[in-house]
């Protein structure tokens, strides 16, 4: 029997997790190949790149879109659960799940909405060069992968998330070693943390840091405090890192006051830490090349 997309495999993995319990995505990659009656080739035959078995793939993006649509809700790393949406859906017994289905969940659609126009954009692709189509690829899994992360960092507790700042911080070349950025970022009771930061592993200037998951946008008056916490530390640079946005106001203000004050919204958190690899893996790697046309000039 042939791979099934992953449009077909949506009902069927919808249906796996009614038992309303945490599933792990590795299971369920040997549930649906059971279920459709997939060979030992047809499991274990890769993508182009060699990196990963289509089936895998496939499941993995059904799971994706339907997180998405509200359907699942991803528990932990690797893991999801089935939501009360999910049960709904399943209780009006549906012949079969895809996209156009999700369509009518609000989140879905604004999962979507990168594309401006979806029948546009169909036109456009038809006129768009292979490296063209790679390139908006690219960057559609990327933007999905930074707000999966969002997502989950909202959901991680004070502690992991003080531990993920030190290593992003420490990634990024701050700090030192993990023991001088552990000792100087202290925690707060108020769900974030904050404390002093070597800018460089010399220790020459100093960067306060004051981090907190935030389900509101971060307004100017969080920011006026911020800077007055700067003079009380004696520090003249500042980063303000929070998991969901930093209002208008707080945005000017922050270009207008004399410190050097860099706002981090969840975002940019999200970019940061897929650019120094933070809580992510590389799935696969593609290398575009082009001839190099003097190797082939004869003297």
């Amino acid at each position: 029997m042939a791979i099934p997309d992953y449009q077909a495999i949506m009902l069927p993995l919808l249906k796996l997790a009614q038992d309303k319990q945490e599933h792990a995505i590795r299971d369920a990659h040997g549930h649906i190949a059971q279920l459709f009656g997939l060979t030992e080739d047809e499991r274990r035959e890769l993508l182009p790149s060699g990196q990963q078995p289509i089936i895998e793939n496939r499941v993995g993006w059904a799971k994706t879109y339907m997180t998405k649509a509200g359907l699942f809700e991803s528990t932990r790393r690797g893991h999801f659960r089935i939501t009360d949406l999910g049960m709904e859906v399943l209780s009006q017994n549906p012949p079969s799940i895809d996209l156009n289905f999700l369509r009518q969940f609000p989140s879905f659609i604004e999962f979507t909405r990168v594309r401006k126009d979806s029948d546009e954009e169909e036109d456009a692709a038809s006129s768009r060069t292979p490296q063209e189509l790679l390139e908006y690829g690219y960057q559609r899994i990327r933007k999905d992968l930074a707000q999966e992360i969002r997502d989950l960092v909202k959901g991680c507790s004070p502690r992991f998330f003080e531990r993920l700042v030190v290593k992003l911080l420490l990634k990024m070349g701050y700090g030192g070693s993990r023991i001088d950025a552990g000792e100087a970022i202290g925690r707060t009771n108020d769900g974030g943390i904050d404390g002093i930061i070597k800018e460089d592993k010399l220790g020459l200037d100093v960067i306060y840091i004051q981090a907190k998951r935030w389900e509101g946008n971060v307004g100017s008056g969080e920011i006026r405090n911020f800077v007055g916490s700067l003079v009380g530390q004696n520090a003249n640079k500042g980063v303000f890192i929070t998991t969901s946005d930093f209002s208008r106001d707080a945005q000017e203000y922050a270009k207008t006051i004399g410190h050097n004050v860099i706002l981090v919204d969840g975002q940019m958190l999200a970019d940061l830490m897929i650019d120094h690899d933070v809580g992510v893996s590389t799935v696969d790697s593609y290398e575009v090349k082009k001839v190099d046309t003097d190797y082939f000039l004869e003297d």
